[in-house]
């Protein structure tokens, strides 16, 4: 077997990192975005390679290949030695070698990738999962596949720069994927019956937290925590906005919608799960709507007259020549534009980055971008994680997510270790309720739906006028 040397040299809280977590054969990362968690995971992965034979690493099907060139660049090692699971990995074709690098998206959907990191998976493997937020989720298919295979590895280390988006609820899974004896709870009830207050009207809402301090000492021996603030010196971040009105064929729209969701009794109803729906439709159908389309149960796409796009082209044409990474959330949104600056710039400007592509495409417009191309046009589940744009200091959120901790990690896409210039971030909202109260939400940090949700819960049973008038305002 090769032996693993390093090409490049560790930042000091890199190794600082690396210092508090070799010791353990279980160990937690959590540090922002763009602080080079990566390069202290292979390190640990490096000085542990008498003791392993492999290492899997877990992370967004989207960062794969960057994982992949990340080792190549910090590990002496050849591209052969590393597999990256594709549509044709098997047992049978898996190839025996030191790396692999796979979706986690993957694990929950395909049996065949499981069973393949059954076979591979034994005592002498180290499992990363990167961007471990993807595993917070107590119950899901993904979490407990997850947490079942790497049980058999000696080494388990997680990275994420958002490990409590939720709060304190979030490390359960996390923690348990690491070891049940952390934090020495064997399921979640009993957990929660010690960390959680649920509110007594309204089922599954959590109103409060307790004894944080005891989990704070239980996860310390396992965990290293830091913020770019602590330990790199970044450019700054810059803001500004621009906002347009509906046209009358989208306020017309945008009325019905909301008439029509209201009429629907869902939102007055007694099933939690119904209402969470209804309200999650209602924000996406206005804000598709503030974006000019509405896409009808059948899957038809209506088109309305809108200015979003003319908005897009004037920010545009204020910005010097250089690259931009746009921010589209919805795939007709990212037709539009790219048809857009197609026609303004032709079309070897203009690259898409979305879930709609395969890998290879993903990968082909990202490269392409990166040697030469003007506009990544990407949505933030696609790209908003693990993947490097520092090549851009301009980026514009052309319709932003719900959750604050998505347009954070979108964020740090370009305001990462490497950036060496301010990045500016342009966001382009309408005059509508619903990007009002998005652009509210974000700026609290807070999830838009769910504190919506919250105020729903408030008075749906007691006063259905104010939770009409809650609605008609958006």
């Amino acid at each position: 077997m090769q032996v693993w040397t390093a090409t490049t040299t560790l930042l000091p809280h890199q190794q600082d990192a690396v210092h508090k977590l070799l010791p353990a054969r279980v160990g937690a990362l959590f540090a922002d975005m763009g602080t080079g968690k990566t390069r202290a995971a292979l390190d640990l992965a490096r000085l542990r390679q008498s003791k392993i034979d492999r290492v899997i690493w877990c992370c967004p099907v989207s960062a794969k290949e960057t994982i992949r060139r990340e080792i190549l660049k910090h590990i002496d090692t050849n591209p052969a030695a590393i597999h990256v699971f594709d549509a044709r990995t098997t047992e049978r074709t898996c190839p025996a070698v030191p790396w692999y690098i796979v979706g986690t998206e993957s694990i929950s959907a395909s049996s065949r990738v499981v069973c393949t990191l059954a076979a591979l998976i034994d005592d002498r493997t180290m499992v990363v999962v990167d961007e471990s937020h993807q595993i917070k989720g107590h119950r899901s298919r993904r979490t407990e596949r997850l947490t079942a295979l790497a049980a058999k590895a000696r080494y388990r280390l997680i990275l994420t720069g958002t490990p409590i988006s939720q709060g304190i609820v979030d490390l359960f899974a996390q923690m348990r994927f690491l070891s049940p004896r952390i934090l020495g709870y064997r399921s979640f009830h009993t957990f929660a019956r010690n960390h959680l207050v649920y509110s007594e009207r309204f089922r599954g809402l959590i109103e409060r937290e307790k004894n944080a301090e005891y989990l704070a000492a239980k996860i310390r021996p396992y965990v290293y925590q830091i913020t770019k603030e602590e330990c790199l010196t970044l450019p700054a971040k810059l803001y500004s906005r621009r906002y347009t009105d509906l046209t009358a064929a989208q306020e017309t729209a945008y009325a019905a919608a909301k008439e029509r969701i209201l009429i629907d009794e869902c939102l007055f109803g007694e099933d939690d799960w119904q209402r969470r729906v209804a309200i999650f439709h209602l924000f996406t159908v206005l804000q598709t709507i503030a974006c000019g389309f509405e896409t009808t149960p059948d899957k038809r796409v209506i088109r309305y007259p809108h200015h979003r796009i003319e908005l897009l082209r004037e920010a545009v044409a204020r910005l010097p020549e250089e690259p931009v990474v746009i921010w589209a959330k919805y795939h007709h949104a990212i037709e539009q534009i790219t048809a857009a600056l197609t026609a303004d710039h032709g079309p070897a400007s203009v690259q898409p980055y979305h879930g709609r592509l395969s890998e290879r495409d993903r990968q082909r417009s990202l490269d392409a971008w990166r040697t030469g191309g003007r506009f990544l046009v990407a949505t933030q589940s696609a790209g908003g994680q693990s993947i490097d744009l520092t090549r851009a200091r301009y980026v514009i959120y052309y319709a932003n997510a719900f959750k604050y901790s998505e347009r954070q990690q979108s964020e740090d896409r370009c305001h990462r270790l490497g950036q060496t210039q301010p990045v500016t971030y342009l966001d382009l909202w309408s005059t509508a309720g619903i990007d009002d109260r998005i652009e509210k939400a974000l700026g609290r940090k807070e999830n838009a739906v769910a504190a919506f949700r919250a105020e729903v819960e408030k008075v749906r049973k007691s006063h259905k006028d104010r939770l009409r008038e809650l609605v008609q305002v958006l």
